[in-house]
């Protein structure tokens, strides 16, 4: 049996076939194409903010780090006839702990359950990198139909985008090349268009109005860990994971809505603690002021969000930890 999503009290309409449905009637329908697009690369080359850019939401964290991306993350596109579900995945890169060696497995199983593959690397590569080499033979193997995109074309030079892709024109039978700057907004159409000229017919998976599966606590999660991974040092970031103790909702005394936050960011060691908290603690006053301020306007409530840094060392390789970033 067709699985069907129901609209109610929702002010928009669709056409479904040939004929237009209006959803505050309450129907029930399935999208005529719905699929799963895995967004593969290397760490670094933008493919939380092509997700960002392509789901029109801050649905996955940015920040001038690799690694930043430590499990898959959806963000859904909900167009005319058509639901496109988007899989952000952590970057390829050389295991060195049961965090990192979770983080690629996720990758590659991403890969193989999805229908179409964006395959995102760098216009400023020379050539097929050891790490875009590792996921171009994951795609041979696994057939799947793939676009590939080249991102940060603005710093390269027709010629050598050119010869690049050449290259990879060589290498497989992609279903488009697609060059872009993944923070420029007009590159999302046409990227949009190209995968639903690649889509079957199918359910719709989620409801119209959702734009991620993930909660609004690990939304609050990875908004406080964005955040210090913009605003500390090099060493320090990818030592950290931060867990929500508490999200609970109320009315404050304007009888507004408001959510009080208790989050605890976790580090290695001693003196990361002290970095992230800071002088007379205002590292961790900055980090909570911009997390505060970004997830107000994303969950369009008040927040009162209260922060703690705690020492817990070996995390990375603790496997009741590890085990949270695993593919669910």
């Amino acid at each position: 049996m067709e699985e069907l999503i129901k609209f109610e009290n929702v002010k928009k309409s669709y056409d479904v076939g040939e004929k237009k449905f209006n959803a505050l009637d309450g129907v029930s329908f399935s999208i005529s194409k719905g699929e799963f697009v895995v967004i593969l690369g290397p760490s670094g080359a933008g493919k939380s903010t092509l997700l960002n850019l392509l789901v029109g939401e801050k649905v996955a964290a940015i920040a001038n780090k690799v690694q930043t991306t430590r499990t898959a993350i959806k963000g859904i596109v909900n167009r005319q006839n058509s639901q496109i579900i988007f899989v952000d995945t952590p970057g390829i890169h050389k295991p060195k702990t049961k965090l990192n060696e979770t983080m690629v497995e996720t990758s590659f199983t991403s890969l193989t359950d999805s229908d179409i593959v964006l395959f995102l690397i760098e216009a400023t590569s020379e050539d097929i990198g050891r790490g875009d080499r590792i996921i171009l033979d994951k795609i041979k193997e696994s057939k799947r139909k793939t676009i590939l995109i080249i991102n940060k074309i603005d710093l390269v030079k027709r010629e050598k985008l050119l010869n690049l892709i050449d290259i990879y024109s060589k290498e497989y039978k992609f279903e488009a090349v697609i060059p872009i700057s993944a923070t420029n907004i007009k590159y999302k159409e046409v990227i949009l268009e190209e995968i639903e000229k690649n889509l079957k017919p199918g359910p719709a998976y989620y409801d119209i109005e959702e734009y991620t599966d993930q909660t609004l606590r690990q939304l609050a999660e990875e908004t406080i860990r964005e955040k210090a991974l913009k605003m500390l040092q090099d060493e320090v970031p990818h030592g950290i994971f931060v867990e929500v103790e508490k999200m609970k909702q109320r009315k404050n005394k304007n009888n507004e809505d408001i959510y009080d936050i208790e989050a605890t960011i976790y580090c290695l060691k001693n003196s990361h603690k002290g970095i992230i908290i800071g002088k007379n603690g205002e590292m961790l006053k900055r980090i909570g002021r911009s997390a505060r301020i970004d997830m107000e306007e994303n969950f369009g409530v008040k927040v009162n969000l209260k922060t703690w840094v705690k020492v817990k060392e070996d995390w990375q390789d603790n496997n009741s930890i590890v085990s949270k970033f695993k593919l669910k």
